[in-house]
């Protein structure tokens, strides 16, 4: 016969382990492909980025520049076979999702070669496929436990405060380029 307490007992170490086992999922990242870069592009530069992807995989490039000049860039994707999919002239923040229509290195090219004199900062994400699922047998018939559905709905909770503290980091740089931008013409 067991001692009294000891269900509390195993209840407070399993209560533990959940957390544990938590914290774990949540920190473990996960095969998704995605590419998050900062870099400055010189003045007259062109700097490309290639990426594998498989045929039938959704992707999205999304950039903005940070600091320079009008904050504009050129900015061109291209498939395996040298076909543009996407070409903007000129600016300063966009995103382009598509899917791969043919397995091969994927090029990406950012240029600022129409500028003779200011160099940018261009930040860019590039995600490759989708997420894949929180728990191997997420796509089963049964329902999830009460555990596995609260793990699931607090990893999209961060997932979006990654993507909002992303957002405004680019926002405080951008912020703060500007402002020391002022200071060095108003000081003198």
């Amino acid at each position: 016969m067991p001692r009294p307490g000891s269900a509390q007992r195993w209840a407070a170490v399993a209560g533990r382990w959940g957390c544990r086992l938590l914290a774990l999922l949540l920190l473990v990242p996960g095969p998704g492909g995605a590419s998050e870069i900062t870099f400055e592009l010189p003045d007259n530069a062109k700097q490309c980025f290639y990426e594998d992807i498989a045929q039938g995989t959704k992707c999205t490039l999304e950039f903005q520049v940070i600091t320079g000049g009008h904050y504009d860039v050129d900015c061109r994707l291209e498939d395996p076979d040298g076909k543009v999919l996407y070409k903007e002239m000129k600016k300063q923040y966009d995103s382009f999702t598509f899917t791969a229509s043919k397995n091969g290195t994927y090029k990406f090219c950012f240029s600022n070669e129409f500028s003779t004199f200011t160099h940018k900062t261009v930040y860019f994400d590039f995600q490759v496929g989708e997420d894949p699922p929180l728990f191997p047998s997420e796509n089963r018939v049964s329902a999830l436990t009460q555990m596995e559905s609260a793990c699931v709905s607090i990893h999209e909770a961060l997932k979006s405060v990654i993507d909002y503290q992303t957002h405004f980091r680019l926002r405080e740089a951008q912020g703060r380029s500007r402002a020391e931008d002022l200071n060095t013409r108003v000081a003198y």
